[in-house]
């Protein structure tokens, strides 16, 4: 191990502060580590599920790809401490993972606290002095230089601070944008804060009365005035609107068109893999098996029940109408609304509630190499507090070992050797 006899502050012991304190323990230095909360890795603790999906094992480009909110900026960071580096790392320290379905990653006892206990002990191993309940307040400048840092219990002479506060999501856990209040005092850019990965509220009293229902193999888009996106596969009907893992990917484009509209319009694809054509057929021969029944009786081998009489309703038909005397115009109406099911989303759940914060210390002020501010020497960077966000499955988390790291190497180098 080297001596670089620099002391090193870490704020926030979340994934990327957790990390980095060992990476500059590693190097040899003394490391300061202040956590607001009385434990540390709360967030890790709830994170896939509380079964922590710790990375994926998809090429690093991919995970570029699967990063909307700056993932370019994170190339630098990759190429130091990849996936490979960090299954690597944690297999050696002793950590045994599991890969499954979409090339995930998880603690191979499916449970988020083995990962939290694991670097509780490496931190102890490592000396790590780790100050619990211990919020820093104030990161104090001198001549351009990180100088020290003040906490509601103290005050510390430090040669650098990697701020690893996370975003505003989850304040429980601790995360609550104590970290842009910092950066913002020493003169960063925040970019506007919003929710990424988050629920979507919807216009309709139809969602709630669908509470619940789970839709597979569904085609979701969300337009806006300029703009839209779709997704395919799964998602679900809540009391506010609707969830699950396509409304969750496509949420980040949605919370930032609603910066500046006030509603946007989506529709659900409910049979995909049939063209309208193809689905009037397939109605049509419904029809013609039961032709002495209510038409709400025959979409039960259509749709799920929850939605029948709603779809109907849409459709302009009467749900007790025999299918004989339903008219053509009133069946392509039925088409059309099987194949463009309408919504009007309104807002998103509250960004306490997001799994991922979007915005944050802008990266056009830090540089990508070392995670260490454009403005202030001697400060760094890591994790969520900085404006990255990326989708589900690892990819926020390896972002925050990666940049956590790289962070690290930087923070503790003896620059005078």
């Amino acid at each position: 191990m080297n001596s670089t006899n620099k002391k090193v502050a870490v704020i926030g012991a979340g994934v990327a502060g957790m990390l980095a304190s060992l990476i500059c323990a590693e190097q040899g230095a003394n490391v300061l580590l202040f956590e607001k909360m009385d434990r540390i890795g709360l967030k890790m603790g709830i994170t896939g599920k509380g079964r922590c999906n710790i990375t994926n094992i998809r090429p690093i480009m991919e995970f570029i790809e699967k990063t909307p909110g700056n993932g370019k900026f994170l190339y630098s960071a990759y190429r130091k401490f990849s996936n490979v580096n960090l299954l690597d790392m944690l297999h050696e320290w002793g950590l045994k993972t599991v890969t499954e379905r979409g090339g995930r990653v998880f603690p191979e006892t499916q449970s988020a606290q083995t990962v939290r206990h694991f670097f509780m002990r490496k931190l102890d191993e490592m000396h790590v002095n780790l100050y619990l309940k211990e919020p820093a307040v104030r990161i104090f400048v001198k001549d351009g230089a990180v100088s020290k840092v003040f906490t509601e219990k103290g005050v510390y002479d430090v040669d650098a601070v990697i701020v690893c506060t996370g975003g505003k999501s989850y304040p429980r856990t601790g995360s609550t944008g104590d970290g842009y209040r910092m950066a913002e005092e020493l003169g960063h850019k925040i970019v506007t804060i919003r929710p990424a990965l988050i629920p979507l509220v919807c216009k309709e009293s139809y969602c709630k009365a669908m509470q619940g229902l789970s839709l597979r193999n569904v085609n979701l888009v969300i337009k806006g005035k300029k703009k839209k996106s779709e997704a395919f596969g799964e998602m679900i009907f809540t009391h506010f609107g609707i969830s699950g893992p396509i409304v969750l990917s496509l949420s980040d484009m949605v919370s930032a068109l609603l910066l500046n509209e006030d509603c946007l319009k989506a529709y659900i694809d409910l049979k995909p893999a049939l063209s309208q054509e193809v689905l009037d057929k397939r109605i049509l021969r419904e029809f013609e098996k039961f032709h002495l029944k209510q038409i709400s009786t025959v979409m039960k081998e259509l749709l799920p029940h929850k939605m029948i009489d709603i779809v109907l309703e849409l459709s302009g038909i009467d749900k007790d109408l025999p299918v004989s005397e339903v008219k053509k115009a009133q069946r392509i109406s039925l088409v059309k609304t099987m194949k463009a099911f309408p919504l009007t989303i309104t807002g998103t759940r509250p960004i306490e509630e997001a799994i991922v914060t979007a915005g944050g210390v802008s990266v056009k002020e830090v540089n990508s190499s070392t995670m260490e501010s454009k403005k202030v020497k001697n400060l760094y960077f890591a994790g969520e507090v900085l404006d990255i966000h990326a989708f589900t499955g690892g990819f926020n988390i390896q972002a925050a070992f990666s940049t956590g790291y790289t962070a690290a190497i930087n923070a503790s180098e003896d620059k005078n050797a």
